[in-house]
């Protein structure tokens, strides 16, 4: 019996509900958005240059990261103010007011514009945006005396010089620290490859006072590392990025002890980062609020009458009542498929019921693919009983002749002399045959078919499948040739490739009478090798041939698996070629016999020919 399904769960009701509640959304958004605005409000949000307010940020910014407090800030905020005809106040985390351009008593803004905390945004690095990380111009103990600038700016023009001679533009740039630093003429750091009459070493070695400063640092970080329990994995060497592009990687850890552990590396620059921030914190000011904006007055809004408003009510429930409508109409038509699709499923598996397709929507696709995926279920179950019939047969006759012949001598009727011994060892290796070829079918489907891959001659292979079979053709009373190209190589195993021809070959035998032939001929098509196993047989009939590839078939259902085989050997050449990126067809004449063809991917000799 069908469970019900419960109400809060149908389809159609969440349809509805989502339905009604987008619409409530929808309509109450436009009227929010309608009747909350105020005149000052849309001036003040359409005069608003992004641009503007990120100059300022970054300009106040720059004074917390050169000053230890805001004492000498209110001339620079009245002259920001001027420039930029804004309103600009400042002030501490607790709304304490630093500095204002505003007359005294004027209200703030509702909110904050921005929090101005060089210690951890970068607003100098890219001009415009606001990014996470340590502001470049904090440099605190790291700025360097004027005799160290003075050397420096020697060392750095005696290696612009030095790069001029090698042919390489460059020009000086000055960081905040004081560091003197050479770029290209595409304005990237031209120390990363430095001629070597050039490499003294000289100007990127710190310098004392950043020496001092990496010791402080050192000091401070190495608490966290322990704690980390990393100070072994990474040493405490630090140097100086000479690019000083960002804070966050001109002091990093050294080489580590473990290269390649991601997790000890960002434990590693997480103290760092800490231990910076706490050596940097003294020479930058406390972290303030900055508002932008605003006034003492409060904007004005846009009132709405009662007679407005009572339409505004009643267009919103008109709009609720029709959407309700059509989507209680559309999903009704949609949940009917649906339905009919569910109670198609439920029917027991063996009937395989298809529904019926009425539509060509996305339903009536559902539909489609609903009875396609029944009618292969339908055809696979069909495949699967014979495949087990066909291998309990398969598997049957021999284990019967073992048994049989195992009991006739237990009870001592016949004795184990060397014939019969050889005729079970013969039964075994029958039932052998079909278990290797099962499994190599099993792994073929799995996809865990492993291939060894190699250069192989192609002649070579020919060569060594004809020498295999040559015994079996000549008891036969058949011909067997071989010709192939000596400058053909394929990229492929050679057993399993030796397992196809051999199938082939010996399919082919079995099909063939006596004083017929059977040749195998390989030859270059364009980009790939084509193997072709060619016999004078007896053919295969027009309404079989698309057979030949599927598992126990056989053309001659009367054969025994003796003289038809298992009737898994062509299922495993199918595989097998498929696995090399090939194909393999049937071609068949009654009477005339029949061609098999591979064609595989030419492999370039890795000889060089």
């Amino acid at each position: 019996m069908r469970p019900r399904i419960p109400l809060r769960k149908r389809l159609l009701v969440r349809l509805l509900v989502a339905t009604v509640l987008i619409a409530l959304c929808s309509v109450g958004a436009t009227a929010w958005l309608a009747v909350q605005t105020t005149t000052r409000a849309i001036r003040e949000e359409q005069g608003q240059d992004l641009a503007d307010d990120m100059r300022i940020l970054a300009q106040l910014s720059g004074y917390a990261a050169t000053h230890p407090d805001w004492k000498g800030v209110a001339p620079t905020v009245r002259a920001l103010s001027k420039k930029m005809g804004r309103r600009i106040a400042l002030t501490a985390s607790d709304r304490t007011l630093i500095a204002d351009s505003a007359p005294h008593g004027t209200s703030l803004p509702p909110r904050a514009a921005a929090n101005v905390d060089p210690l951890h945004t970068d607003t100098y690095t890219e001009p415009g945006a606001q990014l996470s990380g340590l502001d470049p111009r904090v440099v605190g103990p790291y700025r360097l005396t004027a005799k160290e600038r003075a050397l420096l700016a020697k060392l750095a023009k005696a290696r612009q010089a030095c790069f001029a001679q090698n042919g390489i533009d460059t020009t000086i740039t000055v960081t905040p620290s004081g560091r003197p630093v050479l770029n290209d003429a595409d304005g990237n750091n031209a120390n990363g490859d430095v001629p070597e009459q050039c490499a003294d070493g000289k100007l990127n070695t710190p310098t004392a006072t950043e020496t001092r400063a990496l010791k402080d640092l050192t000091i401070r970080t190495r608490t966290c590392l322990e704690q980390a329990g990393i100070v072994d994995t990474y040493p405490m060497f630090f140097s100086v990025d000479v690019a000083d592009k960002s804070l966050g990687s001109r002091y990093v850890p050294g080489a580590s002890a473990k290269q390649g552990d991601t997790a000890d590396a960002r434990r590693a620059q997480t103290c760092t980062d800490n231990g910076r921030r706490a050596q940097l914190d003294p020479y930058v000011a406390p972290v303030a609020e900055l508002f932008l904006g605003g006034g003492n007055t409060t904007a004005p809004r846009f009132d709405v009458s009662p007679a407005n408003k009572a339409k505004v009510v009643g267009a919103a429930a008109a709009v609720l009542a029709l959407t309700v409508l059509v989507t209680a109409v559309v999903a009704t038509r949609l949940v009917r498929p649906l339905r009919a699709l569910t109670e198609a499923a439920q029917q027991p598996p063996e009937l395989h019921v298809r529904v019926p397709v009425r539509t060509r929507d996305e339903t009536g696709i559902l539909a489609e693919a609903f009875n396609d995926l029944a009618e292969r279920r339908e055809r696979m179950e069909a495949q699967r009983k014979a495949m087990v019939s066909d291998i309990a047969h398969e598997l049957r006759s021999p284990l019967t002749n073992i048994r049989g012949w195992l009991e006739v001598t237990r009870d001592g009727f016949v004795e184990p002399d060397p014939a019969l011994l050889g005729s079970l060892h013969e039964e075994a290796m029958v039932l052998q045959r079909v278990i290797d070829d099962l499994q190599d079918l099993a792994a073929a489907d799995a996809g865990i078919l492993r291939l060894h891959r190699e250069p192989v001659r192609v002649e070579d292979l020919v060569d060594q499948v004809v020498a295999a079979y040559r015994v079996s053709a000549d008891t036969a009373g058949v011909a067997l040739t071989g010709k192939a190209d000596n400058s053909l190589w394929l990229a492929a195993d050679p057993v399993r490739m030796r397992q196809v021809l051999g199938n082939l070959v010996s399919n082919a035998l079995r099909h063939t009478p006596a004083d017929g032939t059977v040749t195998l001929t390989a030859w270059r098509d364009g980009e790939d090798v084509v193997l072709t196993v060619v016999d004078t047989g007896t053919g295969i009939a027009p309404e079989n041939l698309q057979h030949v590839f599927e598992r126990f078939w056989r053309a001659d259902q009367s054969r025994s698996r003796r003289t038809g085989g298992s009737g898994l050997g062509l299922s495993i050449v199918r595989d097998l070629v498929a696995a090399h990126d090939g194909t393999v067809e049937a071609a068949s004449e009654p009477g005339a016999g029949s061609v098999f063809t591979l064609r595989l991917p030419n492999s370039p000799s890795p000889e060089g020919d």
